[in-house]
C-alpha cells in the first residue's frame, strides 16, 4: 500500500520541502500538500509591496507553478494534528490522514502579552498584511501636511522592521509625501544580536532615509492613536506597524508533540516526539547544539532540501542525514539601498553599494527560480 506524506505550509520551509520531497521520493509515495493560500510568498521580498502593489505579482508564486502535476494540494487552514490517529484537521471540518507529516506552518507575530498591541498594530506576515500597510499609509500620507506630516511607527528593528521602514521611506520620497517615520526598539541597538559593524552600516542607511530611530525603550502599552514606554513620553502615530517577534501556531496546542510556545521541537534530522512526524522552518526549534540556526528565510532554504531527503528516507526505512546550518551571510535592504554582511569568499565584512544591492537581488531571483522557473525570476528581476 502506498504511503501518504503530507506537508503543511507554504513557507519556505513548505515549499522547499515539497520540491525536495518530489525529487527524493521519485513517486514512491502520495505528496499532500496542505496551505492556507494557492500560492507562496516571497517574504523576504515582501515589503516591496508596501511602495508598489504592483509587485505581488512577482512575489507571489501559484502552487501549481512549484508542484507536480502528481501532488495533490488542499487549500485549508489547519486547526489540529491528532499523532493518535494520524489526521490533520482543517478548519472546513475535513480531515487529511498521513502516513508521515512534516509540519512547516511558520510561525504568528507575538506580542509578548503588551496591552494593545495586538489590537491596534498592523503586521507583516501575509501579502495582505503588505497591502493593507500601503494602502494604510497612502491614507495617512493624504492626510497629512508638511505642518502636520502623518506618523508612520515601525515596532522592532529586526530584519522586517528595518526593510519595512525601508519601503516606506521610498514610499515617502516617491511621492513627495508628509510622512515621519519612527522605528523603536526595545533593546540597545538595531538588528539585535549581530555584529556592531552591520548594526552601524544599517542605522547610517536608516538616518540618511530621514529614519527616526528609538532603541532601549519597551514598548510598555498601545491604544489607538499612542505608544507608551518604559521611560519618556507617549508617541502619537497614524499608522503602528508590529514586526517585534516570532510564536507558534496555535493549532498545534494540543498535538502532543513536545514543543515551546507551540513551536514543535525537533532533532537535527527533524524528527519530533513523534517519529511519524517531523517539523522545519519557523514552525520548529531544532537542536543543532551549539549553533542553534535563526528563524530565516536562509536557514529554511537549506533545512527544507534535507527535510525532503529524510522524510524520503524514512519512508523507505533509511538511515536519516544530520543537518548542519551554514551561515551563507546576511542580506537586507533599506529601500533602493542594501548591506551585505559575512558573505562567503568576500574579503571585506560588511559592504553597501551596487555589488549588495545587486546580490539581494540575485537571491530573491534563485529562489524564485528553483521553486518555478529562469523565466520566471527574469520577469521578477526588476521588482527585487
Amino acid at each position: 500500500m502506498t504511503e501518504t506524506v503530507v506537508v503543511l505550509g507554504a513557507g519556505y520551509a513548505g515549499a522547499g520541502a515539497i520540491k525536495s520531497l518530489e525529487n527524493h521520493l521519485d513517486g514512491d509515495a502520495d505528496i499532500v500538500w496542505v496551505a492556507d493560500h494557492e500560492y507562496h510568498l516571497v517574504l523576504h521580498e515582501s515589503h516591496r509591496v508596501i511602495r508598489n502593489p504592483d509587485v505581488r505579482g512577482s512575489v507571489r508564486l501559484g502552487v501549481d507553478e512549484i508542484k507536480s502535476p502528481g501532488t495533490r494540494f488542499i487549500r485549508g487552514s489547519v486547526t489540529g494534528l491528532d499523532t493518535a490517529e494520524r489526521e490533520i484537521s482543517l478548519d472546513d471540518g475535513s480531515t487529511v490522514s498521513y502516513d508521515y507529516a512534516l509540519v512547516a506552518l511558520g510561525s504568528r507575530t507575538a506580542y509578548y502579552g503588551i496591552p494593545g498591541l495586538d489590537e491596534h498594530s498592523l503586521t507583516l506576515k501575509s501579502l495582505d498584511d503588505a497591502l493593507s500597510i500601503h494602502e494604510r499609509v497612502k491614507e495617512a500620507a493624504r492626510e497629512g501636511t508638511p505642518e502636520d506630516p502623518a506618523t508612520i511607527v515601525v515596532g522592532g528593528a529586526g530584519l522586517s522592521g528595518i526593510q519595512t521602514a525601508g519601503e516606506i521611506a521610498e514610499f515617502r520620497d516617491s511621492r513627495r509625501a508628509p510622512v515621519e517615520i519612527h522605528l523603536l526598539e526595545a533593546l540597545e541597538e538595531i538588528f539585535p544580536g549581530n555584529d556592531p559593524e552591520l548594526q552601524g552600516a544599517l542605522r547610517k542607511r536608516l538616518v540618511e532615509r530621514g529614519i527616526e530611530i528609538s532603541t532601549a525603550n519597551p514598548i510598555t502599552e498601545a491604544d489607538d492613536g499612542a505608544i507608551y514606554f518604559d521611560s519618556g513620553d507617549p508617541l502619537e502615530y497614524d499608522v503602528f506597524v508590529w514586526t517585534g517577534g516570532i510564536t507558534g501556531r496555535d493549532c498545534l496546542t494540543d498535538s502532543d508533540l513536545e514543543n515551546d510556545h507551540n513551536r514543535v521541537n525537533a532533532d537535527a534530522n527533524f524528527r519530533t516526539s513523534n517519529d511519524r512526524v517531523f517539523a522545519i522552518g519557523d514552525s520548529a526549534i531544532i537542536d543543532l547544539g551549539d549553533t542553534p540556526a535563526p528563524p530565516t528565510a536562509q536557514a529554511a532554504w537549506q533545512a527544507a532540501e534535507v527535510a525532503g531527503k529524510n522524510l524520503a528516507r524514512e519512508t523507505r526505512g533509511q538511515v536519516l542525514d544530520t543537518w548542519t546550518y551554514e551561515n551563507k551571510g546576511t542580506l537586507i535592504s533599506v529601500g533602493e539601498a542594501a548591506v551585505a554582511h559575512g558573505i562567503p569568499g568576500v574579503p571585506i565584512g560588511t559592504f553597501g553599494g551596487p555589488a549588495a544591492k545587486l546580490l539581494k537581488k540575485g537571491v530573491a531571483a534563485r529562489w524564485i527560480a528553483d521553486m518555478t522557473s529562469i523565466g520566471r525570476a527574469a520577469r521578477a528581476w526588476p521588482d527585487m
